[in-house]
């Protein structure tokens, strides 16, 4: 009988969860855990592999290394989701009252998680991914804007001048970002159009919320998109090591542990 394509979905997630906790992950032990032939735990591996979310060795898989391809959203859409919905949760909290107030959410699988959250809200919402605008049409009160430019493959976020001169014209009340790391040097990512497209949207933002789960605490990538004072929120699954916090509460960054 075929395999339900929801069931694998889930299971992956739950094996980068495993490998996040244990640093390693053996294919026997898998197999018994899922009740699966250890060939489809195999095949599991290999195509979170291919998507570099982790490194298959012999007899299972290790954390890829640094360096490793930036994963692609797709991958994103099943790494950590029970997380990131509680993160979105926590988050929601923070929209206006106001049901009429522009919203704008970046592009990426945890802001994502936002949508079921906008229910009742009739103002603009604006987004630079075309996924999130296409999810946010169940609610057909909402007005959706997709902002221009050209959609990067790897996140299928748009960037390029057309979305930062788009975001300069605009003041949404809040924006809710994501990042892939954050540390005394800021929130950072590793892509320079997308960092460019980041920081406009916090300029052009009122309140400026960041969505980053524990393991981007001290995680350091090429672009700072953000100084830690330019960010009014962290929503985050963990309390943060005392040496960020310390900083986040220099900085006036409220934290919201989900």
């Amino acid at each position: 009988m075929a395999e339900g394509a929801t069931y694998a979905q889930e299971r992956r997630g739950l094996i980068l969860e495993a490998l996040a906790a244990d640093g390693r992950v053996a294919v026997t032990e898998l197999a018994a855990r899922f009740e699966v032939a250890t060939e489809t735990i195999r095949r599991d591996l290999d195509q979170l592999a291919e998507h570099g979310l982790l490194e298959r060795v012999h007899g299972g898989a290790v954390p890829r290394r640094e360096g490793a391809a930036e994963p692609d959203l797709e991958s994103r859409r099943i790494t950590n989701v029970t997380a990131k919905r509680r993160l979105a949760l926590a988050a929601a909290r923070l929209l206006p009252k106001d049901p009429q107030a522009a919203v704008l959410l970046d592009a990426g699988s945890t802001t994502g998680e936002l949508l079921p959250h906008l229910a009742g809200r009739r103002g603009p919402l604006l987004t630079n991914a075309p996924a999130i605008a296409q999810g946010a049409l169940v609610h057909t009160d909402l007005a959706v804007h997709v902002l221009p430019g050209r959609v990067r493959p790897t996140t299928e976020a748009a960037v390029g001048a057309a979305t930062v001169d788009a975001l300069r014209a605009v003041h949404p009340k809040i924006v809710f970002l994501g990042c892939n790391g954050l540390g005394p040097e800021g929130f950072t990512t590793p892509d320079p159009d997308e960092a460019a497209v980041k920081t406009a949207m916090v300029r052009c933002a009122k309140r400026r919320v960041v969505l980053a789960d524990s393991s981007k605490f001290f995680a350091t990538h090429l672009v700072t998109f953000a100084h830690l004072d330019e960010v009014d929120a962290l929503v985050t699954d963990a309390a943060p090591p005392a040496d960020l916090a310390a900083l986040l509460a220099e900085a006036g960054v409220e934290v919201l542990v989900a």
